[in-house]
């Protein structure tokens, strides 16, 4: 089998009690433990999604963003509890089971995005009052802004969309109390100024990005999900940034969204049949996660060519959690 083959499709584990298959992530409650407390097993398949689809399968992709997120994990832990337990497998992440908060932090150090909730975006509507920041007029398209920024939506757990929110109004809302949100807050803040220091050392720029925070049993706020790699977060090339903003242009990235860009071109991806991927299109996608994992971290990508397929693997590191 050669290392394009290697695909975590899906990660149907029967033996495994009680699960849940996300997206991207397939999940697996395990049955609370004395010294844990409850836990889940999460996933990381290699399916790409857009659109409220899936698009393609990328080699490693699963493995590189599960990788990224861990050398994150562990090098902010003295700012913030993290929900992480054990890595059986490059895939897979032991994390405490949670509750969510159900406020999706995003921290934002520039003027950017493209999506309908990016400031960017409402900017150029001419929105100057967002996310209860008031914005002056004359900022140009990624310009820094003058301190980084939080800019909440509401955490839609039932499919819908996310909305913008005030801090003011997630207090109203009692969607979290004032001490919750001050601690988080505080959390992403120091998260992000962590995160663009040490991106800016490894030439990058952390323009962007979003964290989840649930709490555990006994009420204390933790991090959960993913933190600071390409799918959760913006990253610039620091070396292209000075020109791009000179000439209005998008400063370079990892460009992990050319799936998703070569789809929209052809069809209406929200309702046609998705066409083919390319597989030069899908080897390409791949090696961006790759370069994007050495980039962040400063250390090669090393795929896990180990077991028969990349499910026989996971199935044997997972087999001391099987149910008996």
């Amino acid at each position: 089998m050669s290392p394009s083959e290697r695909i975590l499709a899906e990660a149907r584990i029967p033996e495994l009690p009680d699960p849940y298959f996300g997206k991207v992530r397939d999940c697996y409650d395990l049955p609370a433990d004395a010294e844990h407390g409850a836990r889940r097993i999460l996933i990381a398949s290699d399916r790409i999604s857009a659109f409220d689809r899936i698009l393609a399968c990328i080699p490693f992709k699963g493995q590189a963003l599960t990788q990224i997120a861990r050398h994150w994990f562990e090098r902010t832990a003295d700012i913030c509890p993290n929900h992480v337990l054990a890595y059986p497998d490059p895939n897979v992440v032991i994390g405490k089971r949670l509750t969510i908060l159900p406020v999706e932090v995003v921290v934002r150090g520039y003027l950017a995005g493209s999506t309908s909730t990016s400031i960017l975006t409402r900017y150029r509507k001419g929105q100057r009052e967002m996310y209860g920041h008031r914005f002056p007029d004359g900022l140009r398209a990624n310009q820094a802004l003058p301190e980084a920024i939080i800019t909440p939506t509401s955490k839609a757990f039932d499919g819908g969309h996310d909305e913008p929110l005030t801090g003011a109004e997630i207090l109203s809302q009692g969607l979290l109390t004032a001490a919750q949100w001050d601690k988080v807050q505080d959390y992403a803040l120091a998260l992000f100024a962590r995160g663009q220091a040490e991106a800016a050392e490894r030439g990058l720029i952390l323009v962007d990005t979003k964290y989840e925070f649930g709490v555990d049993e006994t009420g204390a706020i933790l991090l959960a999900d993913e933190i600071h790699t390409p799918d959760s977060s913006r990253y610039w090339i620091a070396r292209g940034y000075a020109a791009a903003l000179e000439t209005g242009g998008r400063p370079p990235s990892f460009d992990k969204d050319v799936i998703r860009s070569w789809v929209e071109a052809r069809c209406d991806p929200y309702s046609d049949p998705l066409p083919e991927i390319p597989a030069d299109l899908i080897a390409t996608t791949a090696k961006v996660y790759a370069d994007a994992f050495q980039a962040i971290t400063g250390a090669p990508f090393a795929p896990d060519l180990s077991g028969e397929t990349p499910l026989a693997r996971v199935r044997a590191n997972l087999a001391p959690f099987f149910a008996v």
